[in-house]
């Protein structure tokens, strides 16, 4: 009987001293965990997405909603993006009007993943002069990113909220904007004077939609185009009438169709005008991982280069 209690008591105090253990390691572990957790980051766009991904790299984990090739004015998420915003730290939208197409998807989105403007949720946009639709002079045009000036701002914004939210990563994230602006700010400077040498006549950029105001500002074109935004009416009798006679009164010399876009609008201006469509032209959304196009600074370059060309000859 003495060794029967005896074996007890020692089997208790080992049961004791393993609870013991394993509380310890289970009230340590969360802390050590919390001090190398990667904050969430939801963007609402690939083009977002590339930004952030400069500035952040692989000290967060990304995620972006609408995916390559399609149009971010008109979407419907998927609970997998319901899911990611909710479990975000940050949610980056561009703002100026692009994620409120339709029922307003993305205001939805916020409501439902419980997010709030300000804390959770910020406009990459902010600081950017907006521009505004001539068919609607109180909406503003979301496109400013295709002005590299302005897509600095958006990198600028996008570091200054990841260093708050996230400050024990701070410098490294002010190295790597440092970095990625400069090299923007060189793509910048040498677009500026790209299309001084084609005769002003010759500058009209014609697209689908009219995307490019920002675009046509900073770089000394000027811009026409079938629709003016996405989330309306697309190639109607009178927008292309309009956009025809813009042609008709220059000696432009190719025409252009951006990469998330249905071209059949843009044949038909082709047929009538005997122009060809010079080549694809990105604007709300990055080619396909692995593609000429595929980054911001890509999209940015192969943009101010096929243009120039299709201006040009």
């Amino acid at each position: 009987m003495k060794k029967l209690i005896i074996t007890l008591v020692a089997g208790l105090a080992i049961l004791t001293g393993v609870f013991f253990y394993v509380q310890q390691r289970h009230n340590f572990a969360p802390n050590a965990a919390s001090t190398s957790k990667k904050i969430r980051v939801v963007t609402t766009n690939s083009i977002l997405e590339d930004m952030v991904h400069n500035v952040g790299q692989d000290r967060i984990h990304l995620y972006s909603i609408v995916q390559r090739g399609t149009d971010p004015h008109e979407y419907e998420p998927r609970p997998t993006d319901v899911s990611q915003a909710s479990e975000a730290d940050v949610l980056f939208h561009n703002g100026l009007n692009l994620e409120t197409g339709g029922n307003g998807w993305f205001k939805k989105l916020v409501q439902t993943s419980h997010k709030k403007f300000g804390r959770e949720v910020f406009a990459a946009s902010k600081g950017v002069k907006p521009q505004h639709l001539t068919t609607n002079v109180q909406e503003e045009d979301p496109h400013a990113w295709l002005d590299l000036k302005n897509g600095i701002q958006y990198v600028r914004t996008i570091s200054q909220v990841l260093q708050k939210k996230d400050p024990k990563n701070a410098a490294f994230y002010r190295k790597n904007t440092r970095n990625y602006v400069a090299k923007l700010q060189k793509l910048h400077r040498q677009a500026q004077s790209k299309f001084l040498d084609i005769p002003e006549n010759q500058r009209l950029l014609v697209t689908s939609e009219g995307a490019f105001k920002y675009f046509a500002a900073a770089y000394q074109v000027k811009p026409a185009y079938i629709w003016e935004i996405n989330t309306e009416a697309q190639g109607t009798p009178e927008q292309m009438k309009q956009v025809l006679a813009q042609i008709r009164q220059t000696e432009v010399k190719h025409l252009f169709v951006e990469s998330s876009v249905s071209p059949k609008a843009m044949k038909k201006v082709a047929q009538e005008t005997n122009l060809k469509i010079y080549s694809k032209i990105f604007t709300d959304s990055l080619a396909k991982k692995g593609t000429t196009g595929d980054s911001y600074y890509s999209m940015m370059k192969w943009n101010l280069d096929k243009i120039h060309a299709g201006l040009a000859h």
